[in-house]
C-alpha cells in the first residue's frame, strides 16, 4: 500500500526532521494514528514530495525524518475543467471524482442555466482533500467564478478547447490530443447549455463533442471524459 499523502509548505531536506501538526498533524496522528517507524509523505501541492518516517508521535502532531525528497513533473497536457455550477453539491461532487482521476484546474462556470451559488473554500478543500487521498504531487488549482465571456477566452487560448454535448455528432474519443498546453473542457449545468454558449463556444474555437449514447449528469459527465482524455493523452500511459 502506498504511503498516505499530507499537506505541508515546509518538506525539509533529506536527513532534515520536519514537525507536521495543526489540521494536518491532527488527522496523521488522532485520525491515521501513525506511529514512530511508519512511512508517510509531505506534498507542497506543487509537485515537490518529502518521503518520510515517523519519530515521533503526539497527541496532535507528529515529528518526521525526510528520507527522500523528489520532484515530480507537471502533467502534460494539462487538463482543465469548467465546471458549471450545480444545485445539491453536485459540482463539489464532480471536483472530487475529478481531482482523483487527475484534472489540473477547475474553474467555476456561471451558466446561463446554473441555479447555485459558489462556494470557494468548499471547492478548494474537497479537491486538496481528494488531492491527498489519490496521492497526488500536484494538487488542483481552484480559479474564481468565470463569466460566459471568460469561458470563451479560456477556449480561445487553449490548445484544444472541448464542450460536451449530447447532440454533438462527433465522439470525445475521436480527437486528437495535443502533447502540450491546455486541454480546456467544458461541463454544463443540470439544465444543459443554451445555443448562445454553444454559438459563443464554437466562434472560440472549442469542439463540441459527445460522450457516448446515454447522457451523464453533471456531477459524472467530467468524470468520464477526464478518464478518456487521460488515456488518449497517454497520461495514463
Amino acid at each position: 500500500m502506498t504511503p498516505p499523502v499530507f499537506w505541508s509548505a515546509a518538506l525539509g531536506d533529506v536527513g532534515d526532521t520536519v514537525l507536521l501538526d495543526g489540521a494536518e498533524g491532527h488527522h496523521a496522528s488522532a485520525v491515521r494514528r501513525l506511529r514512530p517507524g511508519e512511512r508517510l509523505d509531505l506534498a507542497d501541492g506543487a509537485g515537490e514530495v518529502a518521503e518520510c518516517v515517523v519519530v515521533e508521535a503526539g497527541r496532535d502532531a507528529l515529528t518526521c525524518r525526510v528520507v527522500r525528497r523528489r520532484c515530480v513533473p507537471a502533467p502534460q497536457p494539462r487538463l482543465v475543467v469548467v465546471q458549471a455550477l450545480a444545485k445539491g453539491g453536485r459540482d463539489e461532487d464532480a471536483v472530487e471524482a475529478m481531482t482523483e482521476v487527475g484534472v489540473d484546474a477547475f474553474v467555476p462556470w456561471e451558466a446561463a442555466r446554473s441555479v447555485a451559488r459558489w462556494k470557494r473554500d468548499r471547492w478548494t478543500s474537497v479537491a486538496r482533500e481528494a488531492a491527498k487521498q489519490s496521492r497526488r504531487a500536484w494538487f488542483p488549482q481552484v480559479s474564481p467564478p468565470a463569466s460566459t465571456a471568460r469561458v470563451r477566452e479560456l477556449l480561445a487560448g487553449a490548445a484544444l478547447g472541448v464542450v460536451l454535448h449530447e447532440g454533438a455528432a462527433e465522439p470525445l474519443v475521436s480527437l486528437l490530443l495535443p502533447a502540450m498546453g491546455d486541454v480546456v473542457l467544458v461541463v454544463g449545468p443540470e439544465g444543459g447549455i443554451t445555443d448562445e454558449e454553444l454559438e459563443a463556444f464554437s466562434l472560440a474555437g472549442a469542439q463540441t463533442c459527445r460522450l457516448g449514447s446515454t447522457v451523464l449528469r453533471t456531477s459524472t459527465a467530467g468524470v468520464a471524459a477526464a478518464a478518456v482524455l487521460n488515456a488518449r493523452s497517454g497520461r495514463w500511459a
